[in-house]
């Protein structure tokens, strides 16, 4: 158990940004009165640690900025709590895959310089556990990417953590890149570029392995990108996808929100953004070469883990998967006593999910 409790931060996960992401996100934005002393806080540690930014960034550019990738990432990609966190686990047990790690996420720019101090601190300090589903949190663990690129541009879906009344906004904008600019895509492919570099660096792989959900609805851009890219999309049954995902934005919010938001409201943008992500990952896919997608249900995956594991590494054409056998053997063995959270679906939610995401039930052939 870390010092601090998830649900009663004195600040927020902004601290790890660079002064200019930083004031670009929470400019002209209203902070609610009762977070005004987290706010404070929060900009005064990341108007500290900013300085230091520059350390890291001359580093970079002489060690990694003109090195190629040797490889095109594997991306992870599903809504949120489909079960992308245990598959990123699996996968990253084959060290031939470097990832963003949970140190990176907020501390981005404190990477290639000041590392073991921050990172040991920023250890004791932080909980073992994620408050919503148990899974474990350590400093070194994979972690997805979109809290590490809010911290290093404002052009992230993720803004909506800290400024939730801007949800779908964010969503239109960053996770589905409808309205994003040229000038701000140009942004996100640099820096998500940069994201990679260094996470191959710090975790000695030769490949990337992403999973971010928001990058389900960014496959076309994605493609564009890494044209040669394999993907592995996660479907889950939707009325726990519905349940789970409400029970995980309604906890983790509340130590990141600068101002306040509905339960009713977050749960309406939950509806209609999973409907919108959903409709964007359908229409994009085709973008895809064929032979570098593979479609799975989380469901088949978790009762099969090593079984599913292999087929994904043979249907998409990735390396590794013998010389990885053991170390992914061992991690899925471990998992077996693992406590999942059970849920119950009352009438309310069983009428919320048929009418809003009769679309995926149908398509998926989920039923209660």
């Amino acid at each position: 158990m870390g010092l601090l409790e998830f649900n009663k931060l004195p600040i927020n996960t902004l601290v790890g940004a660079d002064w200019k992401t930083f004031n670009s996100i929470t400019k002209g934005r209203d902070i609610d009165a009762s977070y005004k002393g987290k706010y404070r806080l929060t900009k005064a540690v990341c108007r500290l640690l900013s300085t230091l930014a520059p350390l890291q960034d001359t580093r970079y550019e002489k060690l990694l900025a003109d090195k190629p990738l040797e490889h095109d990432p594997v991306f992870i990609l599903g809504h949120w709590r489909s079960g992308t966190t245990f598959v990123h686990n699996v996968f990253s047990c084959d060290k031939h895959f470097g990832y963003n790690t949970t140190y990176q996420t907020v501390f981005p720019h404190l990477m290639m310089w000041g590392q073991p101090f921050f990172k040991k601190n920023m250890s004791w300090l932080m909980p073992d556990k994620r408050p919503t589903d148990n899974m474990e949190l350590a400093v070194d663990l994979p972690q997805e990417e979109e809290f590490a690129l809010a911290n290093m541009m404002p052009y992230t879906y993720y803004n909506f953590w800290f400024l939730p009344k801007y949800q779908q906004e964010y969503a239109d904008k960053y996770l589905l890149f409808d309205t994003i600019t040229e000038d701000e895509l140009k942004v996100f492919e640099e820096t998500f570029t940069k994201l990679i570099k260094i996470s191959l660096w710090n975790t000695h792989g030769t490949q990337f392995l992403s999973k971010n959900p928001p990058h389900t609805g960014r496959v076309k851009e994605l493609v564009k990108m890494f044209p040669n890219a394999k993907f592995v999309y996660l479907i889950r049954n939707p009325y726990t996808v519905f349940e789970s995902t409400r029970s995980f934005f309604t906890n983790t919010i509340q130590p990141l929100k600068l101002e306040d938001i509905s339960n009713e409201e977050l749960e309406r943008n939950i509806l209609s953004i999973y409907a919108k992500l959903y409709h964007k990952y359908e229409a994009d896919k085709k973008y895809i070469p064929e032979g570098n997608l593979i479609e799975v249900k989380f469901e088949d995956f978790e009762a099969d883990a090593m079984g599913m594991t292999e087929n994904i590494y043979k249907t998409l054409s990735i390396p590794g998967f013998d010389e990885a056998y053991q170390a992914i053997d061992k991690y899925v063995g471990g998992k077996k006593g693992y406590k999942k959270n059970k849920y119950k679906y009352d009438d309310r939610t069983v009428q919320l999910v048929q009418d809003n995401w009769s679309f995926a039930l149908e398509q998926w052939g989920y039923s209660l």
